[in-house]
């Protein structure tokens, strides 16, 4: 079991580690440049996780599904379930792209976008919204990959696509002098890169890939099978989302400086929060199979091994962060009043990892199995806690209790779900 879950987390924690090392390249590229790029590039990331990880219940939705069907041999499932997420891809990327202006407005008024770099902004989003059919194709594809038991191919994927990224992202900013345009060129051709190698992938697969027809695409049953359980996740992305994006729309309010120190600590919450999602992706991969199967022996035992290993890595990130957290302020910008913003958050960067493991191996757990109401109330809870909590404490210091109930948050979400577990176990929907 040890084996298993390290040769499908290993590969994951190497393709999401390579998530937040762009990030982290396009923030030290805009933090060398001047505090405007840096909270231009910040915010409308900030928009676009909240767009693009609300529809990542494409990856979630069919990787749970066809894990289920690999435990179960089912080709014609596993087929189907991968041309229904293209298509929904699809569309959603349509719709994306025909309201892009009113997107745009609505959410620079949101997120309160500053006169100071809003062109900035705006020349970013008119780029990166480009990016919307390739990225829910690849959820889609990645999801189809994990559900497989196959890790190495995402892994493949996303060094592609993030190794476009950074070179290209390197090439525009600091020869071409294209600023934050720059970034969002690279992004742009990471993305589509990876998409066609995706697709060149699932020649591997030709021989379980079922021809299907569309209406056998359509049929109501098989298609609501299939949004129901991604519905779910879509309220429970959507929600997570909006957390963070209202986290980054108080900090906005306090000014740029401000907010690039908010960008600065996320920074060291998405670090592990990608490592750690390589041991949920096993998890999503293993617990469905088995789950599947109706194997409840190996179904337990793979939970308890995979809290083993987030534990493990929760206190390598403790003392990482504990020994090396200023240092790694100073790598991602060198402009002072950035830095003494940033720095006495740090005492509270090295618990974020004991307080949100739980939450991270528990979402893979619940997605392996389907379980997509719980994982929704579980998030709709943590949230709801969250902004109580928030109201009732700004007002002693509106900075610490933004990012201490934010942490929280995480806490909270861990919590719940364990009870949850606690009380119905494989019974849970």
């Amino acid at each position: 079991m040890q084996r298993r879950i390290l040769a499908l987390a290993v590969p994951n924690i190497i393709s999401n580690i390579s998530v937040p090392l762009v990030s982290a390249v396009d923030t030290v590229l805009m933090g060398h440049l001047d505090s405007g790029n840096l909270a231009a590039l910040g915010i409308v990331s900030m928009i676009f996780l909240f767009l693009y990880g609300a529809m990542n219940f494409l990856r979630m939705g069919t990787t749970g599904l066809t894990a289920q069907a690999y435990g179960r041999n089912d080709d014609t499932q596993s087929a189907l379930t991968l041309y229904q997420a293209l298509l929904v891809a699809l569309g959603l990327a349509a719709v994306l792209l025909a309201a892009q202006h009113g997107l745009r407005e609505s959410a620079f008024y949101l997120m309160n976008v500053g006169e100071s770099y809003l062109d900035e902004a705006q020349r970013y989003f008119e780029l990166r919204i480009w990016t919307a059919p390739a990225v829910f194709g690849l959820y889609a594809l990645t999801g189809w990959y994990f559900g497989m038991q196959n890790a190495l191919y995402p892994l493949i994927i996303t060094l592609v696509v993030n190794g476009f990224n950074m070179l290209f992202s390197y090439y525009f900013v600091v020869e071409m002098h294209l600023g934050i345009e720059g970034a969002a060129y690279g992004t742009l051709l990471g993305q589509y890169g990876g998409m066609v190698l995706g697709l060149a992938l699932l020649w591997r697969y030709r021989s379980r890939l079922v021809p299907l027809r569309l209406p056998s695409l359509l049929h109501s049953e098989a298609l609501g099978a299939f949004l129901h359980v991604n519905r779910q996740i879509f309220i429970r992305t959507t929600v997570l989302t909006f957390v963070f994006a209202f986290f980054y729309a108080q900090a906005a309010k306090e000014g740029a400086v401000t907010l690039g120190a908010m960008i600065l600590l996320l920074q060291f919450i998405v670090w592990f929060s990608y490592s750690l999602d390589g041991f949920a992706n096993a998890a999503e991969s293993i617990a469905g199979k088995y789950y599947g199967a109706r194997d409840w022996p190996w179904f337990h035992f793979a939970i308890k091994s995979l809290f083993a290993w987030g534990i493990a890595m929760t206190l390598l990130y403790m003392f990482v962060y504990a020994v090396f957290g200023g240092t790694i302020v100073r790598l991602y910008t060198d402009q002072s009043a950035v830095i003494e913003r940033t720095l006495p958050f740090l005492p509270y960067i090295i618990l974020m990892p004991l307080l949100g493991f739980a939450a991270f191996i528990w979402d893979g757990v619940f997605v392996g199995m389907t379980a997509t109401l719980a994982l929704r109330n579980a998030v709709l809870l943590s949230a709801a806690l969250f902004f109580v909590l928030f109201y009732l404490t700004k007002g002693i210091d509106f900075t610490y209790a933004l990012w201490i109930n934010f942490l929280l948050f995480f806490f909270f979400r861990g919590a719940i779900q364990t009870w949850m577990f606690w009380r119905k176990g494989k019974a849970l929907q």
